[in-house]
């Protein structure tokens, strides 16, 4: 088959859109093309998926090969897409199987050697993919996300998420190949309770309060001034300042 299709996930802010990576090989002149809004990074990795896979002692095909990150308009960053990239080369060329593909979303960002390096927005991509699933409930929507090791414990933080930790390009092949299975990733995060002082605790100091109330409610920095003669005065205020998480809430998953 000389067309392998997968998915993956784009980062804008909090929201991560899911990419499709299609990969085409046809014959003619070697060439290796990226399209799809890509950026500087994203160019680059056909460098990193070159050296990746001859390291990993695959057969790099000489033939032209496209790369279309889909939809077209959003632009897409960083080096995220390294490991869909060098899969889809491998399963268009029929190197690994390419019906495994369906099942997953894959983000790594891969060194010559082949090994995997940690991504930006882990928990992002992994919260939306989950909530996708949970939008368009079924079977065939359900899949799981292969990432690299050291950015599995931040993904696993999402609930009910599938996650597949991999060290390396050969682990991911070894993986869809059927031959050695990657572990799913097990979350060992605790939700620790932590207590701070109250601000009534604090007696008096009407304007230092009132001044610390509207720099936590509008988001805003504090910055004091003083001369030596009020230092008494500074340290009050600085009794207060410790109070300010308390207006906090608690965060939730989402």
């Amino acid at each position: 088959m000389s067309l392998a299709v997968l998915y993956s996930r784009a980062l804008s802010g909090m929201d991560a859109p899911e990419v499709v990576v299609e990969v085409h090989l046809a014959n003619g002149l070697p060439q290796f093309a990226i399209v799809g809004l890509p950026e500087a990074e994203v160019k680059e990795s056909k460098d990193r998926v070159r050296a990746a896979i001859l390291t990993a002692q695959f057969e790099f095909p000489a033939k032209r090969i496209t790369v279309n990150l889909a939809p077209a308009d959003l632009p897409k960053e960083s080096g995220r897409y390294d490991l869909p990239i060098a899969l889809g080369i491998l399963a268009a060329s029929g190197q690994i199987p390419s019906e495994p593909l369906i099942r997953y979303e894959i983000a790594g960002e891969l060194a010559l050697t082949g090994e995997l390096r940690p991504i930006r927005g882990a928990l992002a991509m992994t919260y939306h993919m989950v909530q996708n699933q949970t939008a368009h409930k079924g079977a065939k929507n359900k899949r799981a996300f292969i990432l690299p090791q050291m950015s599995a414990q931040e993904a696993s933080l999402v609930k009910d998420a599938i996650i597949y930790p991999a060290n390396s390009l050969l682990e991911v092949c070894a993986h869809l190949s059927g031959h050695t299975s990657l572990n799913q990733h097990e979350s060992n995060a605790q939700i620790q309770n932590i207590s701070y002082p109250d601000f009534n605790e604090v007696k008096g100091q009407s304007q230092a309060k009132r001044a610390l109330e509207i720099a936590a409610a509008g988001g805003h920095s504090v910055m004091t001034l003083c001369t030596i003669k009020c230092s008494r005065a500074i340290m009050k205020f600085i009794s207060c300042a410790k109070h300010i998480p308390i207006f906090g809430c608690p965060l939730k998953p989402n």
